[in-house]
């Protein structure tokens, strides 16, 4: 038998199964027999505002989760894991220029709350998009968490995009700002950011209002045009740290991503709260087995659902 035709089984060590988050071999057969059941033990372990009454509300081809129900994402993803130990280590950041960061969750959350106010400076309200344009920098997954601590939708383009990609889906999303740096780097050369963004308002985006841009690779050129453009720098550090957590309902849009386009025109796929933060939070404990410790490298890009999921939202 080849081995590509070849059938292997590897069983894992039993020092490993007894601590693992999924160590009970009935747990297929348990979500099987109850799903409402078994998603309302997993939504138990995220924070609510106010409790939900319906687990699922199903009509094909549509689902609603946990209706009734009140939370924020960001609340989830920062505020709680603060108040319990703010010096843990919630992001450890290594950049492609070499540089190094380590940033606590005390830290993680005035900086998302600093940004967060900065969106609300510039008009950002609750039901708004914005449109994330950015390098992958911690700025990046803090945009996003400001956005859902303040109850405005992002769409996050990927930074190897061209200016007909965020020209695109800004308009599609009817993003109100875009946040983007003057740069970043990519292989090991730098991307210029901030010209694509002007050469995809060149296009015309009659909704995006500001630019916030944030430097990265040392050259911002703001002379450009009659849009409002933004330093970072001048604005976000100034910012309060105060900034409470929006109350969201489970089924409030949370973000939009859209498909890559490479067979056809991008779709935007929207993602609620509570039922989306549920199936990250739970597939996050059972695939990667993901304990308060652990230190969790994920290559992902956050352009795609992956790093989303997988960086921001599930850990």
């Amino acid at each position: 038998m080849s081995k590509t035709n070849e059938s292997q089984t590897f069983a894992p060590d039993p020092a490993f199964v007894a601590q693992a988050n999924a160590s009970d071999p009935s747990i297929y057969a348990q979500a099987a027999a109850d799903p409402e059941a078994w998603w309302a033990s997993w939504a138990d372990k995220l924070d609510w505002f106010e409790p939900y009454g319906t687990v699922c509300e199903f009509e094909a081809p549509n689902a609603k989760w946990f209706l009734g129900g009140k939370l924020n994402a960001c609340y989830n993803c920062v505020d709680r894991h603060a108040a319990v130990d703010p010096n843990r280590r919630a992001i450890v950041f290594e950049g492609e220029p070499g540089d190094v960061r380590t940033i606590t969750y005390g830290e993680l959350k005035d900086e998302v709350s600093r940004i967060a106010n900065a969106l609300k400076s510039l008009g950002v309200q609750k039901g708004d998009r914005v449109c994330l344009y950015l390098p992958m920098v911690p700025e990046l997954a803090m945009t996003m968490l400001a956005c859902a601590r303040i109850g405005a939708a992002h769409t996050v383009v990927f930074g190897g995009f061209s200016a007909d990609a965020v020209h695109e889906r800004a308009n599609d999303a009817g993003a109100k700002l875009i946040v983007t740096a003057d740069g970043g780097w990519r292989r090991g050369k730098p991307v210029p950011l901030l010209d694509i963004v002007k050469e995809a308002m060149e296009k015309g985006c009659p909704t995006v209002e500001r630019v916030l841009v944030m430097k990265r690779t040392g050259h911002c050129d703001f002379s450009w045009g009659n849009l409002d453009y933004v330093g970072w720098d001048d604005l976000v550090p100034h910012q309060s740290t105060d900034c409470p957590c929006e109350p969201m309902d489970s089924e409030d849009l949370l973000y939009i991503l859209y498909t890559s386009g490479s067979t056809g025109k991008p779709k935007g796929i929207v993602h609620t709260t509570g039922g989306y933060l549920t199936g990250v939070m739970a597939t996050s404990k059972l695939v990667f087995d993901l304990k308060p410790d652990d230190l969790h490298f994920c290559t992902a890009d956050l352009g795609w659902v992956t790093g989303h999921s997988y960086i921001v939202y599930g850990p």
